[in-house]
């Protein structure tokens, strides 16, 4: 657990990890001995050091976005973001709470801070079990429940009293983000109303609340004039938006649009940058989105969070479209738009999971061909209704299922990429390191999908786009040269 650099610069303290993926989202690299304290320009009049808040964020992309929110608005209030914990006032964690795993590391996140610095306010879904938080953290100065970002400057003024600074610099439109400048969350909707039997996102993040449709394009055309090249949108259920607005229309460029699912593709598809589809739920619904994938207003990327193929495990986990034929659905999206490509993430292990269940979920696998696939072994979540149900599955079988399944999804993706090979494409560089451009293409979400590696050059700057083709693959990743 470590601070980290903003890539757009602002020293701040930070860690991400991304939730029910096969690999955690990376921590950016600590700069040795960046200054919190920028020296005073010559004639401007001299001034004492502002008071300085580290920030550790835990978490999904969502809880990411609650925390640029209050990073934007503690540089509004005239404070630092420390770049370590020596040069923090005070600390800021942001936890997870979803899954045991993720309350150990955030519980871990809290200790190191108290360690290091010794004040420290909590906040984030963790935060709404304060009791499981001062059991083991006592000294802890605040906590407060996630996006709550009124609440967390409240403490922080309180703990740290607010500087008044009339030689305050501006800040960006879009407010401080925590990814690199070329892309960025576009979150939607905070709250589910889906009653998975083993989550506790209602109870973390309460009952779906989308923003209208006009305040998110607002957002979006800051985020696209400050340099965004991509949006990823995100949410708990990005295909559920909007209804429980009643689907509101709102005056947008001269005429009424609904606050639906549709309409927020389509409308975003307008502003002539990637727009990447996170979270989406198999509803009926969503075939509309397939044509505009297919015009390329919006990426052909879907990000379904199918769970399971076995139809007595998706009736246990009381999931959302189980009775769907995801399999026909998933043949009619490539037949309308074959360059699509389909995320998502499983859960082997899941109580009263059988041989045959898990057979049926490999078989499934094998016929839907998954571009991109994560998967995670069932974890009891205190407060789940899915710790009531029998059947557990021995810890030893499912890690053998998480085995066999990785296996064969490896052998997917594989296979999967192997066939792009001398094909052209467009990719939107990340970074360059070591004489390597490392990009992405339509097909790659950041941190959690694969790459494009290929060899640097002027062309090849972070947040520009450039025309390649595709040399090599392997299992995950693909290899391209530069071409015209």
């Amino acid at each position: 657990m470590g601070f980290a650099i903003v890539p757009d610069g602002l020293p701040f303290g930070l860690t991400l990890h991304e939730r029910g993926m096969s690999t955690p989202l990376k921590s950016a690299p600590t700069r040795a001995g960046a200054s919190a304290r920028a020296a005073p320009r010559r004639g401007a009049p001299r001034r004492a050091a502002p008071p300085a808040v580290g920030f550790v964020s835990l978490g999904c992309p969502k809880a990411l976005v609650d925390s640029e929110r209050i990073i934007t608005e503690l540089k509004l209030r005239g404070y630092e973001i420390a770049p370590d914990y020596a040069r923090a006032d005070l600390v800021v964690v942001n936890t997870c709470g979803f899954i045991d795993s993720a309350i150990d590391e955030s519980l871990a996140a809290i200790g190191e801070a108290l360690d290091q610095n010794g004040r420290v306010i909590v906040t984030g879904c963790l935060g709404v079990n304060p009791e499981r938080i001062r059991e083991r953290h006592p000294k802890v100065l605040a906590i407060t429940g996630p996006h709550a970002t009124e609440a967390v400057l409240a403490a922080v003024n309180q703990h740290l009293p607010q500087p008044h600074d009339p030689y305050l610099d501006l800040l960006p439109p879009q407010g401080i983000r925590l990814t690199p400048r070329h892309y960025a969350y576009l979150k939607i909707s905070e709250g589910c109303n889906n009653k998975c039997s083993f989550c506790i996102i209602p109870s973390l993040r309460g009952l779906l609340a989308s923003r209208p449709l006009d305040a998110v394009l607002r957002e979006a055309e800051m985020l696209v004039r400050g340099g965004v090249r991509e949006l990823l949108v995100i949410s708990q259920d990005t295909s559920a938006y909007g209804s429980d607005l009643k689907y509101a229309p709102v005056p947008w460029r001269g005429e009424q649009r609904a606050t639906r699912f549709i309409e927020l593709a389509r409308s975003l598809g307008e502003l002539g940058v990637w727009v990447r589809l996170h979270y989406v739920y198999p509803y009926p619904h969503v075939d509309a989105v397939i044509p505009l994938m297919s015009a390329g207003r919006i990426l052909p990327y879907l990000d379904i969070p199918f769970q399971h193929a076995s139809p007595t495990v998706l009736k246990r986990m009381r999931r959302p479209a189980h009775a769907e034929n995801t399999l026909a659905r998933i043949q009619q999206w490539r037949r309308e738009c074959p360059q699509l490509t389909l995320r998502s993430t499983f859960i082997v292990g899941f109580p009263g999971e059988s041989e045959a269940d898990f057979e049926l979920l490999l078989n499934w696998l094998d016929e839907a061909q998954l571009d991109r696939v994560g998967c995670f072994k069932y974890s009891h979540v205190a407060g789940a209704r899915a710790n009531e149900l029998d059947g557990a599955v021995p810890d030893e079988v499912m890690a053998q299922r998480y085995a066999r399944f990785m296996e064969r999804a490896a052998g997917i993706s594989s296979a999967r990429l192997s066939r792009r090979v001398g094909q052209r494409c467009q990719v939107l560089v990340d970074r360059v390191q070591g004489g390597e451009a490392v990009a992405r293409s339509a097909g790659d979400a950041p941190e959690i999908d694969g790459v494009v590696r290929l060899p640097a050059s002027a062309a090849t700057r972070p947040g520009e786009f450039v025309n390649v083709e595709i040399i090599s693959a392997d299992t995950y990743d693909l290899r391209a040269r530069l071409v015209n």
